[in-house]
This record gives C-alpha cells, sequence and structure tokens, in this order.
C-alpha cells in the first residue's frame, strides 16, 4: 500500500498529534499540537549579548502576538546571557516561551536549557562539522558515528527531561552532515532520516515532548520533506506523532519572501499538516507575526472537510515534483502552451484593456492570453470527463462548491482516468466577482491555491483574479511562478531572515545588493548573515555573498568560497565583478520593467 502523508488530499482534516508543551501553559506558555490552535512565532535580529535590546525585541514581539520567541545562543557564553534576557521579559510581565536556537555548540545548549522552555538543535551540525567530505561508510562505520551523536545528544534529552523542557529538532536543507549525505544525498529522505537519528535518541529515554521541522529555501523542497516525514511517521506507528513547525527558511522580504512561504506553509496547511510557523522575512521581525496570523486565517477560507468527491487517484506523486506531462498547444497565435513550454500568464478581458497600452516589446513581465478568447473547456471535476481530444485547454468551472486546491487535483486525477493529459488552466480563486479581497490577503491566498498546485506539478496556464488591480495581478502571476520554481523573469534571491548570527545589516545590505542586481534575470543570489546554513543553503544559487566575519564577507560561487575576507564596504562591487568574471552581467535597461 502506498504510504500517505495526510488522510486525503481532497479532504481537508488536520494532522493529529501528541501535544508538546513549551512552558506553562496555565502561564503564558503554550501547547502545540493535539488539536490545539496553531501556533505563531517569531526570532530575534539583535546580539544575545545584548540584553536590552533583546527584552526590547521580545516585547516588540509579544505585542503584535507572538507566541514563541527564538533566540540564538551560539556559544555557551551567549547561552548563559539567555538567564538575563528571560529576567528582562519577565520582570515586564510577560510569560512568553523562549527557545535557544543550537547550531555547532552542545555546550550552549546545556547552558541554554537551564533557562529556556525549549531547545532547538540542528542534526546536521550539532554532533557534526560540515566539510563536504565524500566517504563511503560500512554499516558498522555508520553504526559507530550514531553512538558518537547519542553520546553528544543524549546529556541534552536527560537534561530537557529533567527540566519539563521542550525540544525542536530542525532539519536544514542547507546543512545536512556530511554522514547523511554520502548515504542519502542532498534529499527529502536525507532530512528526514537525519532528524529521526535524533528522535529516536530521545525516545530511548521516554523523552517525547519534542516537534520537527524540515526547513528549505526552495518551497518545492519543503513541501515534498514534510510530506515524506509526515508519511514516514505514519508509518513507524501511532506514537510517532510528533507535532510539526513550518517555515521556508531564506525565504526573502517583501512580495517574494511572502508568497514564497505561502506557498510552502500555506500548502502544507491546507494538508492538514503544520502545529507552529515562522515566516522568515528580511524585514524587522513583527512583521512576520501579522503574515502567520494571515495565512493561519486562510486555512478556512481554501478547505472544507464536509464535501463530498469522487474516489480518484493522484494525477502526481506526492513525494518528489515532476510536472504532469501534456501536449503542446497552441494557447493562442503565436504562444504555445504545455508539453516543455514555460507555464503561461492569462489576464481577464478587462486587465488586458488597462495593460495593453503600457506592454513594450521585450517585456518579459506581459500578459500571454486573454481569459475570454480561449478556447477553454469550463468542467465539474466531480464528473468523470470526456474531451474529445488531448489538444483542448482545460479548467475548473466557476461557482462550484468545491475547494479550489481540491477542484484542480481532482481535475488533473479524473482527466488521468479518463485516459488522457490535457493541459490545465490553474485558477487562484473558482468564486470570480466577489468583493475584492485586500491586497496582502489577495497575494497570500494566490499564492497558496496556484503555488500549491504547481508544486503538484499540475499547471500549464495561470489566471489570477483575486487581486483587483491589473498591474498587480500581473505582477503576482510572475512573481507566483519565480518563487514556484516554474519561470524566471528576473532575479532570484535567498536571503536569510537576521538574527543574533548575523554579520552585517541583512536589510540594507540586501536592498543595496538588489539595486545593483535586480535586472538579471535568472540569475540567483544567496545573501547570508553568517555561515550556519551557508554553503550548503546556497548550493543552487550561482552566487553567495556571506557574512565571515565582523566586517568582512565571503564571496561564493555555487557552495565554493572563491574571495575572502572582503572588507565588507567594497563585497557588493566585488560581487558584482565576480558576476562579470562568470559571463553572467549584463548591462541594466534604463527603463524599469512597469509594474
Amino acid at each position: 500500500m502506498a504510504i500517505k502523508y495526510c488522510d486525503s488530499p481532497y479532504h481537508y482534516k488536520r494532522r493529529k498529534t501528541r501535544p508538546v508543551v513549551v512552558g506553562d501553559p496555565s502561564n503564558g506558555g503554550v501547547v502545540v499540537g493535539d488539536s490545539n490552535p496553531i501556533v505563531s512565532q517569531s526570532m530575534l535580529t539583535c546580539s544575545t549579548l545584548d540584553t536590552d535590546a533583546s527584552v526590547k525585541q521580545s516585547m516588540a514581539l509579544v505585542d503584535v502576538g507572538c507566541q514563541i520567541v527564538r533566540i540564538t545562543a551560539q556559544t555557551k557564553r551567549y547561552a548563559a546571557n539567555l538567564e538575563n534576557i528571560i529576567s528582562g521579559i519577565r520582570a515586564l510581565g510577560s510569560n512568553v516561551p523562549v527557545v535557544a536556537d543550537i547550531h555547532f555548540k552542545p555546550d550552549a545548549a546545556m547552558e541554554a536549557v537551564k533557562w529556556c522552555e525549549m531547545v532547538r538543535v540542528n542534526p546536521g551540525n550539532y554532533a557534526d562539522s560540515k566539510k563536504f567530505a565524500i566517504r563511503e561508510y560500512t554499516d558498522d562505520q555508520y553504526a559507530a558515528e550514531l553512538e558518537r551523536i547519542e553520546e553528544q545528544f543524549a546529556p541534552l534529552v536527560e537534561e530537557c527531561k529533567l527540566r519539563n523542557r521542550a525540544l525542536r529538532i530542525g532539519t536544514n536543507h542547507g546543512s545536512l552532515s556530511d554522514r547523511i549525505m554520502n548515504r542519502y544525498g542532498d534529499t527529502p529522505l536525507g532530512m528526514v532520516e537525519s532528524a529521526l537519528e535524533f528522535a529516536r535518541i530521545a525516545r530511548a529515554r521516554d523523552f517525547h515532548n519534542f516537534k520537527f521541522s524540515m526547513k528549505s529555501s526552495n518551497p518545492k523542497v519543503m513541501i515534498e520533506c514534510y510530506r515524506l516525514l509526515a508519511a514516514r511517521l505514519a508509518e513507524l506507528g501511532s506514537d510517532w506523532n510528533y507535532p510539526l513547525h513550518l517555515g521556508v527558511t531564506e525565504a526573502g522580504d517583501g512580495e517574494d519572501g511572502r508568497i514564497k512561504s505561502a506557498i510552502g506553509i500555506g500548502s502544507l496547511l491546507c494538508d492538514g499538516l503544520g502545529d507552529t510557523i515562522r515566516v522568515s522575512l528580511t524585514e524587522d521581525s513583527p512583521n512576520e507575526i501579522a503574515v502567520c496570523c494571515d495565512l493561519i486565517s486562510q486555512v478556512k477560507e481554501l478547505t472544507d472537510s464536509s464535501v463530498n468527491v469522487p474516489n480518484v487517484g493522484l494525477s502526481y506523486n506526492p513525494f518528489e515534483f515532476q510536472r504532469r506531462e501534456t501536449p503542446e498547444i497552441e494557447l493562442v497565435e503565436g504562444v504555445m502552451c504545455g508539453g516543455e513550454q514555460t507555464i503561461r500568464v492569462v489576464v481577464t478581458q478587462t486587465a488586458w484593456d488597462k495593460l495593453s497600452p503600457r506592454i513594450r516589446p521585450g517585456d518579459d513581465v506581459k500578459p500571454e492570453a486573454i481569459h475570454e478568447e480561449l478556447n477553454l473547456l469550463e468542467v465539474d471535476p466531480r464528473k468523470p470527463i470526456s474531451v474529445n481530444c488531448d489538444t483542448q485547454l482545460v479548467t475548473v468551472k466557476d461557482d462550484i462548491n468545491l475547494p479550489v486546491i481540491t477542484a484542480f487535483r481532482l481535475l488533473a486525477g479524473q482527466l488521468k482516468a479518463a485516459g488522457t493529459n490535457n493541459p490545465i488552466l490553474v485558477k487562484d480563486s473558482l468564486k470570480f466577482g466577489e468583493v475584492p479581497l485586500e491586497p496582502n490577503i489577495a497575494l497570500l491566498r494566490a499564492a497558496v491555491v496556484v503555488g500549491s498546485l504547481l508544486c503538484d506539478g499540475i499547471g500549464d496556464a495561470i489566471l489570477i483574479r483575486g487581486e483587483s488591480g491589473a498591474g498587480q495581478s500581473l505582477r503576482l502571476a510572475y512573481n507566483i511562478l519565480q518563487a514556484a520554481g516554474c519561470r524566471s523573469f528576473k532575479t532570484d534571491y535567498v536571503a536569510c531572515p537576521s538574527c543574533g548570527r548575523t554579520l552585517f545589516d541583512l536589510q540594507e545590505v540586501t536592498a543595496r545588493i538588489k539595486s545593483r542586481t535586480d535586472h538579471l534575470k535568472g540569475v540567483k543570489i544567496a545573501i547570508m548573515g553568517c555561515i550556519v546554513n551557508g554553503p550548503g543553503e546556497m548550493a543552487d544559487a550561482d552566487f553567495g555573498y556571506v557574512g565571515g566575519a565582523p566586517g568582512k564577507i565571503n564571496l561564493y560561487v555555487g557552495k565554493s568560497p572563491v574571495r575572502m575576507n572582503i572588507p565588507a564596504a567594497e563585497a557588493v562591487e566585488s560581487l558584482v565583478d565576480l558576476i562579470r568574471e562568470h559571463g553572467k552581467w549584463v548591462d541594466p535597461n534604463s527603463e524599469p520593467i512597469p509594474a
């Protein structure tokens, strides 16, 4: 029988988990999982040695509804100051739980657990130093490595058990250990197995107050990881029902950061996965909480556990992305769709009338077809589908009583059951003509719906109608395609949120890098405040800009460092020179792309 990551991809049902208690729930603490409301959290951006700033930032988060505050503790010295920070928070009347974020230093974790309600450890670097070494492990050698890891991790588990603390076993796509990489590769399976190794150590000591996370800057990878983890936990048994912390790491800022986060987090929430979330933006931390709350609120709007749908098999493998195979068709004269063509952007006639006078020759951001002029078959996917030929473009008809994600998954499944593979036009809403959504909600809802389906491999053209402005709607369509990794029309940035480890002002530097490079279509640049996830998380980026030491920057090509200890004042121009050297630079167009 095929493994399952949720009860049904067609019916919403939240995954049942055991409770994880973080702090005292009767006095400001929270319970994660066990049918409790989804918890919003964020992270401080200042130095953990700066007590006053840390207390101030923590209270600013509490004031906007943050339910768990995370603070980095890079060494034992930093971890020791958590005592003063937490005392300061408590003196101001807040009992918000605090999580210590630990990388590389078990002794920092052993200090932090004295003061914090939860400790986050990264299995990829808690007991390992990453060297990108290639080595074959025998079973005996691998077992010996696991014994070494247990010696490092077990004391923290015992201390958590003694002090009634919680743990987060947080795997990052960019920081898997060499041992895991050599056995499983840089894969979702490797991320899952890395986390399970640490979970088994905790369970062997009868400690269960922990949750998992599986973060990546790539929404497709992130979705696959959490689905695989949920399926593996279900396989292992009903008592492996630990809660999940969701997040797309290094999402960036502005619309791009919100869209990436909505695709990854929102897709999983709508499948019933996820008990606490963090939206990682390269912005001031309180901004993250508003997005968390908006995302959580959309689950009810985009799902329905009561709908009746036929028993139709899925058209896609939920654990491995593959774009759905279709024939290539002519969408409109001169514009091909389906097959290996890029995913096309369709607009309404009203939007076209507003946009067409502003389109210039050579523009990358432009409408490619008008909805009302398409040769389009609109169907109710609850019924068997009959089409005359597989070159007919198909979509779901408006105003049917189905959640939109369910409707398009069902459409793809019905087409597969009928033995045809027609191209599909994906829409962000089946309720056209309602009162326009607020722009922040329209953006998140479209990103969740369209992004989720694109990450399932469904969709050959997309239509955004929930955003009322024609220009905003067009830009949103292209930004969703870029964030989902389906189409590149501008520079792609992997930018981490700031934290106490950050060695430069991430917001300022990100803005400077964007001002010099945001015209480089198809180039991917990673901007990392420190090296915690740097080389690994940057593996699919063309270039990396990483804090190496105070005032010093290291530049990467892929995951290889090529220029080290560059003075920060010279680093952005040095990055531009590096891009030139590798033939990726073009001079910017004097005219900006219209919004």
